[in-house]
């Protein structure tokens, strides 16, 4: 758990783990927001390579014009039905769309409230939507926001260049200075659903819509709406965890909480162990059956983290050595 609760965090991981990250910490993170990418082209190693790549559209593409074949033209780009009806070869020219909306949906609800070393999953869950808002408007795309807690959710309309990633950071900056101990208000689960309804409502075709959470409360119904999403647009999932969700640590006899309930175990028993283990493996086997079936790329990204570093290490640029068309490190 983090060292205080006031700990508002300064961005240095020394200081140890944080419950808070404030928006100086977050908009410095600017400088990080480098060699990761969400589009399409990726290099070997990354997650979004191969099979998920192909569920990453990457920014559309108008039509511009009808020219003759010039020596050096991708071959691929010719107009075959052009070509035989005009008796020489022509190509077909595109110039890609000036940019793609990005739709971040930030959890800071109170589940997110939980970290054992160097920062709560909320902290962490924030410094991946400011590197994300900084990388996206780097590049010459809108970014926006959907920020959701335990009782209501800010909607950010997309934006572009420095305004549109400093709108979204300073409304994840503000959710997270809300977050407390103790128990969730009824309903709270249902709050995942409904951040993935309103991003329905707001994606309406070829966004790229990144939802970073810890995933508690999904059911059937978060099946169904990530499934419509998936129909005319791009979904990420980054999926924040902690080391002690996934196997219970020996501390003796121990009370653990859920807010408004709670009981007393002893946890240096070996089966109560491997059977929270069991049920946590059963539960993230099911969550990478899911990215499977629908070919939507889950990126893992733990606390005990640099978020940077890990983004970079999944989903980066840069390779051992040079590949044909890819590798090399990225601006």
């Amino acid at each position: 758990m983090a060292e205080r609760r006031g700990d508002r965090g300064d961005g240095n991981p020394s200081n140890g783990a944080r419950a808070y990250v404030g928006l100086d910490a977050l908009l410095r993170l600017r400088h990080r927001a480098k060699g990761f990418s969400f589009l399409p082209r990726q290099p070997v190693h990354s997650l979004l390579s191969g099979r998920h790549a192909s569920r990453l559209r990457g920014r559309g593409l108008n039509f511009e014009e009808l020219r003759h074949y010039f020596e050096g033209d991708d071959t691929r780009t010719i107009d075959w039905l052009a070509t035989a009806r005009l008796g020489a070869p022509h190509v077909r020219v595109y110039s890609e769309e000036r940019d793609r909306p990005v739709l971040l949906l930030v959890d800071q609800r109170t589940t997110m409230f939980f970290g054992s070393r160097r920062a709560m999953k909320s902290v962490v869950a924030a410094e991946v939507a400011a590197l994300a808002a900084w990388r996206v408007t780097s590049l010459g795309d809108r970014v926006g926001a959907v920020v959701f807690g335990d009782a209501d959710m800010t909607e950010v309309r997309p934006q572009g260049r420095e305004t549109g990633a400093v709108r979204v950071i300073a409304e994840v900056a503000r959710r997270n200075a809300l977050l407390a101990a103790g128990a969730a208000p009824p309903g709270a689960d249902g709050q995942l659903n409904e951040a993935l309804r309103r991003a329905e409502r707001l994606a309406t075709h070829d966004w790229l819509v990144c939802l970073v959470t810890d995933a508690a409360g999904e059911d059937g119904e978060t099946t169904r709406l990530v499934t419509r999403l998936t129909a005319h647009n791009d979904v990420l999932v980054v999926h924040v965890h902690d080391p002690f969700e996934l196997e219970l640590p020996d501390v003796g006899p121990a009370v653990f909480s859920s807010g408004d309930a709670q009981v007393e175990v002893d946890s240096s028993s070996k089966s109560l162990r491997s059977r929270y283990s069991d049920e946590r493996a059963e539960w993230r086997k099911r969550l990478g059956a899911f990215s499977l079936r629908r070919a939507i790329p889950v990126l893992p990204v733990t606390t005990t983290e640099d978020v940077a570093t890990q983004l970079q290490a999944l989903i980066g640029k840069r390779t051992e050595r040079h590949l044909s068309g890819v590798g090399g490190t990225a601006p």
